[in-house]
C-alpha cells in the first residue's frame, strides 16, 4: 500500500518535501500531479526505480521516457538547444509543453531514444513539481498515469481521482495529492531535432506554441 502525501498546491510543506525526496532517491515510485494530467515517476538516477516505472507502464526500452526539469539553465545540462529552440522555450517556460531535444550524456541511456538519440524534456507550471525538483537536485521521471490493459485500452483514463489512486495504490510507493482536480489534457509536444520545430502532438497550450514557431521562421 501506497504512502499518502497531501500537499499545499502553492506551498507544498518543506518536511513533506525533504521525505519524499529521500524516498525517491532510495528507489521508490511516485503517483503525483503535474500542470497537465497525474504522473508515474522516479528520481531519473535511480535505475531500478525507472526500471520499475517502465514495467508498470509496459514500455519496452526502445521507447524513450520523457522527465521533468526545474527551469530551462537545467535543460540545458541534459539537451542541445539551439538558438532558435532556445527563443521559443524561453516564451513557454513553465507550461505544459514536452520539448524534444537532442540528449547530453548526463542522461541515461534507459531514458533516451536509443536510435535518435533524443530525449523529451517538461518544465512544469506546478508548485509540487518545482518542490520535489529543488530539493531533490535530479530530474524526475514523468509518464502519464493512464495504464494500458491487455487490449491496449487504458483503463484508467477518465477516472475519478479516488479511483485513480485506488487503482494505482498497490503499484507504486508513493501518492502525491494536493487538493487539485486531476487534469485529462495532454502536454503539447514540439519536436527541435531538425531544421524546422515541429509539434506533434496538440495537447494544452499549443495555439500559443503555434504563435511563437509563426513569429519566428
Amino acid at each position: 500500500m501506497a504512502k499518502v502525501y497531501t500537499l499545499h498546491p502553492k506551498n507544498p510543506q518543506p518536511r513533506s518535501i525533504q521525505e519524499i525526496c529521500r524516498e525517491l532517491k532510495g528507489g521508490a515510485i511516485m503517483l503525483y500531479p503535474t500542470d497537465t494530467v497525474y504522473a508515474i515517476g522516479c528520481d531519473m538516477n535511480v535505475k531500478s526505480a525507472v526500471e520499475r516505472v517502465r514495467k508498470l507502464k509496459q514500455l519496452s526500452n526502445n521507447k524513450p521516457l520523457t522527465f521533468l526539469c526545474s527551469s530551462l539553465s537545467n535543460i540545458s545540462e541534459y539537451a542541445i538547444v539551439s538558438d532558435e529552440a532556445y527563443r521559443i522555450m524561453k516564451r513557454l517556460i513553465p507550461g505544459p509543453y514536452t520539448f524534444l531535444l537532442p540528449a547530453t550524456k548526463l542522461v541515461p541511456k534507459l531514458v533516451v531514444d536509443p536510435k535518435r538519440k533524443t530525449t523529451g524534456i517538461r518544465v512544469p507550471d506546478n508548485a509540487v513539481c518545482q518542490g520535489l525538483l529543488q530539493e531533490l537536485t535530479n530530474p524526475i521521471i514523468s509518464t502519464s498515469a493512464h495504464l494500458s490493459n491487455e487490449e491496449g485500452e487504458f483503463p484508467t483514463i477518465g477516472l475519478e481521482q479516488a479511483k485513480l489512486f485506488d487503482e494505482l495504490n498497490n503499484m507504486v510507493d508513493l501518492i502525491i495529492e494536493d487538493g487539485s482536480e486531476q487534469g485529462f489534457e495532454v502536454s503539447t509536444i514540439i519536436d527541435f531535432t531538425n531544421q524546422q520545430p515541429e509539434i506533434v502532438r496538440k495537447g494544452l497550450g499549443w495555439e500559443e506554441l503555434q504563435h511563437w514557431i509563426d513569429v519566428e521562421n
